[in-house]
């Protein structure tokens, strides 16, 4: 397929399924047999219809997060920073969490989740320069929900964290130190990290999902506070080139050396698994979330913003990379379907199965799952129905509440197998199953597991 017809075909592929799928626009890169492709469909916004072209930049959300990791493995190349230094080591006199973990939670931790640390805080502390030092500051009474290091719970306060010791060992902020370390390095043109960047290029718009009927949201990005967690707008190609600088062993198409190898395979490897049923294999390097797919290992992340969705995925066996930038909060549909075909096509892999509703008898009580759990931005209340089974509702809170306009998300709960204790969920029909499962934490206290976070049970 030569390059006019691979990019006539897939730019035909996500405009057939973007349609389907109800998204309004989307740019997918591929980088396949030394070949870069960039497709294009539909509109930055559903207000003013303006076209999707290739150059069009898009919030990655917490794709960021690798970017930032990987500025983290430089300074380690670089002898000021270990794995192993601790927040108290690199930040003296920040207190971190209600107990004040500061002395136990390592890099390392930060890096896998795995800080036990509350995540979901989204704080705006201002659009000033210090903006990231006073979130940090303010982290000093969140709650800690385990030990450092013993459970995987998604933590984007973590990575905040991570931003601050940039920060301090830079001697600036952490968009300029992203500029010097990256950006430049690589010769990004269209990546930035503020609004007032982005306007000077073609900027997706963020939109609420199915049930808003597609309506653009009235703000555009989340607070500068946040950013080491997930503030990057970039192009696809752009994400394309600091992906493939990755898979070339940290060495930029230039030439330029952008990380050792050792940290650059580092990162790829698994430090941690994730929590998961049904054989996804699912893991966690240094930033990078690990995928198996057909026995083969992947690497990536995808990231999610005020309606704005984003997946990268990095299969190094045959050095194929594609992304797909939406600017939707409904797009899982898309992203399986078309990286479902790209990958298929370019290395003979497939995305793995979702976890579906089991039909065989249940052997434990499920009653006992019922009760109000509770976390900074999210709560869930769950209840047995009159026929047995497990209704829940999920209420986004806080600040993340106020800023996605988000409103609450009724479902049943369906066994995913026979223990009792892991299910399935979604709120329409037609739409991808959603994995929740139920544990017991260390002390005895029961959680369930969502969307990647460990929720304790309060009630």
């Amino acid at each position: 397929m030569t390059h006019a017809d691979a990019t006539a075909h897939w730019t035909a592929r996500l405009t057939d399924l973007a349609a389907a799928t109800r998204v309004p626009g989307a740019v997918l890169g591929i980088l396949a047999d030394g070949h870069q492709t960039i497709a294009a469909h539909g509109v930055l916004s559903n207000a003013t219809r303006v076209p999707v072209t290739g150059d069009a930049v898009f919030q990655i959300g917490s794709i960021t997060k690798p970017w930032t990791g990987t500025m983290i493995m430089q300074l380690v190349d670089e002898g000021k920073l270990s794995l192993d230094s601790t927040v108290a080591d690199v930040l003296p006199g920040i207190k971190l969490g209600e107990t004040d973990v500061a002395g136990q939670v390592t890099i390392r931790h930060l890096l896998t989740h795995t800080s036990g640390v509350e995540g979901d805080i989204f704080t705006d502390t201002g659009r000033g320069g210090d903006c990231i030092e006073r979130y940090v500051a303010g982290l000093a009474d969140v709650a800690v929900t385990t030990p450092a290091g013993a459970a995987y719970s998604y933590c984007n306060s973590g990575f905040v964290v991570l931003g601050r010791i940039i920060e301090v060992l830079d001697g600036g902020e952490w968009d300029a130190s992203l500029r010097k370390r990256i950006i430049e390095p690589l010769g990004l043109r269209q990546t930035v990290t503020l609004p007032e960047e982005a306007i000077l290029h073609r900027a997706a718009v963020g939109h609420q999902g199915h049930s808003h009927e597609g309506e653009p949201h009235a703000t555009w990005g989340l607070a500068r506070s946040v950013g080491p967690a997930g503030l990057i707008t970039a192009s696809a190609a752009d994400v394309l080139t600091f992906a493939k600088t990755h898979l070339d062993g940290g060495v930029a198409a230039t030439g330029t050396r952008l990380l050792s190898s050792e940290s650059a395979a580092a990162m790829r490897r698994q430090t941690f698994a994730l929590p998961s049923f049904g054989g996804s294999g699912d893991g966690i390097g240094l930033a990078w979330r690990l995928s198996e797919w057909d026995g083969r290992t992947l690497f990536g992340h995808d990231g999610s913003t005020v309606g704005q969705t984003a997946y990268l995925r990095v299969d190094p066996q045959t050095e194929v990379i594609a992304c797909l930038l939406t600017n939707t909060s409904d797009s899982e549909e898309l992203y399986r379907r078309v990286f479902g075909e790209v990958f298929e096509m370019y290395s003979g892999v497939t995305v793995p199965p979702l976890p579906e509703p089991f039909d065989g008898p249940v052997l434990a009580d499920i009653g006992r799952h019922a009760g109000r759990y509770e976390r900074a931005s999210r709560r869930y209340d769950v209840r047995v129905r009159d026929d047995g089974r497990l209704r829940a509702v999920a209420l986004v809170t806080g600040q993340l509440a106020v800023v996605t306009e988000a409103e609450p998300e009724e479902f049943d709960l369906l066994p995913a197998d026979s223990s009792g204790d892991n299910f399935v969920c979604r709120s329409r029909v037609g739409e991808p199953w959603t994995a929740v499962s139920f544990g017991v934490a260390d002390g005895g206290r029961p959680y369930i597991f969502a969307g990647g976070r460990v929720t304790l049970r309060t009630g």
